[in-house]
């Protein structure tokens, strides 16, 4: 199977599991802590990209 099968093979039972089972992990005051967390790590991985390629064009 590849990752698109994989995708498109998740249904909305298995969503639904899913979040039930982050929310009885960690409780809904968590969450929005964990959201944040995992924004600024995304923020932080584009910055660090940007900076590579701004280095590469550079170097050429």
């Amino acid at each position: 199977m590849t990752a698109l099968q994989i995708f498109l093979a998740i249904g909305p039972w298995q969503i639904a599991i899913v979040v039930l089972v982050v929310l009885l992990l960690f409780g809904g005051k968590k969450i929005p802590e964990l959201m944040r967390g995992l924004g600024s790590g995304i923020k932080e991985f584009k910055d660090a990209s940007k900076e590579d390629e701004q280095l590469e064009d550079k170097k050429e």
